[in-house]
């Protein structure tokens, strides 16, 4: 039970770090860099990002609330796991490609971030079998 609070806690202060960072980088970006992003017509770009990244913070949240749950299915609990883990890559792979894109201009991170994409489709994916385990 405790290993099964440990992980359900680590899956919620995952989502709220990843919520904080996603006020801070929009603010951030929103006021200190919008000249600079509108300059280099990347606004719109960082604006996915964040709404990507606040997405799957609140998705974490919800998936540590989930283990809490299914606390008596050890399959569940795995697969709730995998798809914390993919929600996370997915995160740093595609808001992150996107913001050193943004604030960089290598455009070649564009390629990248598809691959942040699937790691999304790949948590959404865990969660759906998860729940239905």
């Amino acid at each position: 039970m405790e290993n099964l609070i440990a992980q359900a806690r680590w899956v919620i202060q995952m989502g709220s770090i990843l919520g904080v960072l996603g006020v801070s980088i929009g603010a951030f970006g929103a006021h200190s860099l919008r000249a600079r992003l509108e300059a280099a017509g990347r606004m719109d770009t960082f604006e996915t990002a964040v709404k990507y990244q606040f997405y799957h913070a609140i998705a974490l949240v919800l998936v540590g609330i989930i283990t809490q749950l299914l606390a008596n299915n050890p399959a569940a609990l795995k697969t709730l796991n995998w798809s914390a883990w993919s929600f996370v890559a997915g995160t740093l792979i595609f808001s992150g490609s996107l913001y050193i894109l943004c604030l960089s201009g290598v455009t070649w991170l564009g390629a990248i971030t598809p691959i942040g994409g699937l790691f999304f489709l790949a948590g959404w994916g865990f969660l759906f079998w998860a729940v239905g385990k």
